[in-house]
């Protein structure tokens, strides 16, 4: 046993909530800390968006009771986004249009896009925190945080910003293909979606990988390809983990993914 003299100081962590993780790493250096989180993993039509976000250590006050997206109201969500797209210190949003969903996988699709949100930021972080599930490729450290939008800011921050803008996508969409109710559902399975599916068939932006959408459309799911069963509430991260050789394909077309906003907030 190593004499008093020779063991290392213990960190001392102080419970700040959800603000605690990225308080701990900011104060040994590793700052700043980004989160990151997506939103549409389980929905078979429209885009899936991935977002970043690096938030200030002094907004503690001014963003709290800031979680999960799915935890918050329609209109707590909005004034979060406003808030955050304002005093964040650098954020980045991907859209993932779904024909790229279609041909690499949501998983796939969903990693390259935490890749691109990450390196479409301004300020270059010391660590970035993902929620539930390991992900590399960042060039940097990283930590896969369970149930990350619950109990790290940044990440829920980036939940916000990724389900905002979708849904504001879908609401959009709603416009452009009237009748399958995108603005109520936003291309979740739910009994509305599936029934207006039957009735119209697919249009453009549903994703055809989707078994669901394959069977109306009288195609076979696509081969090769995985997808994650989550629900309209999107469960934290589950999903296959690619193999080398898919996270090897990852990196050879990166600019087929569309960063649409970001950069540091002003």
């Amino acid at each position: 046993m190593l004499g008093p003299s020779l063991r290392p100081p213990r960190a001392v962590v102080r419970s700040a909530g959800n603000w605690t993780l990225q308080s701990v790493l900011q104060r040994h250096g590793l700052g700043p800390v980004a989160g990151v989180d997506e939103a549409g993993r389980g929905a078979s039509a429209g885009p899936l968006v991935v977002a970043s976000c690096v938030l200030r250590p002094t907004d503690t006050k001014a963003l709290d009771g800031l979680t999960d997206s799915k935890l918050l109201s329609p209109a707590s969500r909005e004034e979060y986004f406003t808030k955050i797209r304002r005093r964040a210190l650098d954020l980045c949003v991907v859209v993932i249009p779904p024909e790229e969903v279609d041909r690499r996988g949501v998983h796939i699709a969903n990693i390259e896009g935490m890749r691109r949100a990450v390196a479409g930021l301004s300020v270059d972080p010391g660590y970035v925190l993902t929620d539930g599930f390991p992900v590399r490729g960042f060039g940097r450290p990283t930590l896969a945080v369970p149930k990350g939008d619950r109990v790290a800011a940044c990440v829920a921050a980036a939940s916000v910003l990724a389900k905002v803008t979708r849904d504001r996508l879908m609401v959009e969409l709603d416009d452009v293909r009237p009748g399958y109710g995108f603005a109520v559902h936003k291309g979740y399975c739910t009994p509305e979606h599936d029934a207006a599916l039957n009735a119209l068939g697919p249009c453009p932006e549903h994703r055809f990988s989707f078994a669901n959408v394959a069977a109306v459309a009288g195609r076979g799911p696509l081969s090769g390809l995985v997808h994650n069963g989550s629900s309209p509430d999107e469960g934290s991260g589950a999903g296959a983990t690619p193999s080398g050789d898919e996270d090897d394909e990852l990196w050879a077309e990166p600019d087929l993914m569309d960063v649409v906003m970001g950069g540091p907030s002003r």
